[in-house]
C-alpha cells in the first residue's frame, strides 16, 4: 500500500454515489478503488435516481432530494459517510445535500462537471477538455476508471477461452455509438469493418471487438455482417464480458472516436490507440484527442497500422492522491 504522509487509524467510510449506469459507475468506483490502494476504505455503491417531475429540474434545484428519490433507489440515511464519490447528474442534489446533512463532516467529492458552482463540494474533478476552472477544481485528461495492469493481467488469467493464445497481434476493438453530437451511421459501420478486415488479413492478427449499449441497429447490423466473421471475439453484451480481458491481451487498441471513458481506458495499458473516426461533430471531444494525441497515446487511424509505446496515462491515480491529500488536511 502506498503511503500518503496520513494513514486514518480507522477505514474511511466510503460512499459511491452514480444513477448506476456502467459507465457512470466505473468512473466513481475507479477512484474509490485508487483510493484504496493507498489508505484502507470502507467502500458502499449507492444507486439513485429521482422520481418525476424532480429529476426534470436542474441537479441544483433539487429541495429535497431525499424524499424525491424514486422506488428502488438506495436509501440516503446516516451514519454518513466520511468520503463522498458522486458522478453523474443523478448524484449531484446528494452530493450538495450530504454536507449540510453531516454538518459539514462528510468530504464530498464530485467527479464530471456538475453543472452547479463548484464551490458547493469540497472538490470537483471534470475532464480537462469541459474547461471548468476553481480552486478545489482537478481537470484530468479523459475520465477516471478501473483499469490497472493488476485488474487486467488478473481478468485475462481468469477470463476463458484463454485470449492469450489466440494468433498476434491481437487487436481490442472498442466500439461505441451515439452519443449528444456524434454517431455510427450504417455506412461508416461498414468502412470501419472493412478497414479493421484489411489490417487482420494483413497482419494475420486476431480482432477482439465489443459493442457498446450506445451501438446504434443500422450499425450494429453492418458489424455482425461484415465484421464479426472475421473476429476471434464478438461480444455484443451476451455472456461473460471480454472488456478487460481484451485490455490485456492487446497489443493495439482500437476506439471509436465518441467515447472518453474507452479511449481513457485504453490509454491506461500504456497500448498504441488508434482512433477510429465516427458521423458527427466533436465539439469538446477534439480537445480530448488532441490532449491524448500530445501525450503520445493516440493517432487517428488512416488505414495503416502503426506502433509505438508511451508512458501510461495515470490519471485517477493521479486525482486519488489529490483527493487522499486534501482530505487528510481536513481531518488531520
Amino acid at each position: 500500500m502506498k503511503n500518503v504522509g496520513y494513514q486514518p487509524a480507522e477505514p474511511i467510510r466510503t460512499w459511491v454515489v452514480t444513477d448506476g449506469r456502467a459507465g457512470i459507475e466505473n468512473q466513481a468506483l475507479g477512484l474509490a478503488e485508487a483510493i484504496q490502494r493507498r489508505a484502507p476504505i470502507r467502500l458502499t455503491t449507492k444507486r439513485v435516481q429521482l422520481r418525476t417531475p424532480f429529476s426534470w429540474a436542474p441537479p441544483g434545484f433539487v429541495p429535497a432530494p431525499r424524499l424525491a428519490l424514486s422506488i428502488g433507489s438506495d436509501a440516503m440515511e446516516p451514519p454518513w459517510p466520511d468520503l463522498f464519490i458522486g458522478c453523474g447528474r443523478a448524484s449531484v442534489p446528494f452530493a450538495m445535500g450530504v454536507r449540510a446533512w453531516s454538518e459539514g463532516r462528510t468530504f464530498v467529492v464530485q467527479l464530471q462537471d456538475p453543472r452547479v458552482n463548484p464551490r458547493e463540494f469540497d472538490v470537483v474533478i471534470p475532464p480537462i477538455h469541459d474547461k471548468l476552472e476553481g480552486p478545489n477544481v482537478l481537470p484530468i485528461v479523459g475520465a477516471c476508471h478501473r483499469v490497472t495492469p493488476e485488474r487486467l493481467d488478473q481478468e485475462l488469467i481468469d477470463f476463458s477461452p484463454g485470449l492469450e493464445d489466440l494468433s498476434a497481434p491481437r487487436f481490442a476493438v472498442l466500439i461505441g455509438g451515439k452519443s449528444k453530437r456524434q454517431n455510427i451511421s450504417a455506412k461508416r459501420a461498414r468502412e470501419i469493418a472493412d478497414a479493421l478486415v484489411t489490417v487482420q488479413r494483413a497482419t494475420g492478427g486476431s480482432l477482439m471487438v465489443t459493442l457498446s449499449r450506445r451501438t446504434g441497429d443500422a450499425a450494429r447490423l453492418q458489424f455482425r455482417t461484415w465484421l464479426a466473421p472475421h473476429c476471434a471475439v464478438f461480444y455484443e453484451g451476451d455472456g461473460p464480458n471480454p472488456y478487460f480481458p481484451m485490455l490485456g491481451a492487446a497489443d493495439h487498441i482500437f476506439v471509436t472516436a465518441d467515447s472518453v471513458n474507452m479511449a481513457t481506458e485504453g490509454a491506461a495499458t500504456g497500448k498504441p490507440i488508434h482512433v477510429l473516426a465516427v458521423d458527427g461533430s466533436a465539439g469538446k471531444l477534439d480537445a480530448f484527442h488532441r490532449s491524448l494525441a500530445k501525450r503520445g497515446c493516440s493517432r487517428p487511424f488512416n488505414g495503416t497500422l502503426e506502433s509505438w509505446t508511451y508512458p501510461p496515462l495515470l490519471e485517477t491515480d493521479r486525482a486519488a492522491a489529490a483527493v487522499l491529500t486534501a482530505w487528510s488536511a481536513r481531518v488531520a
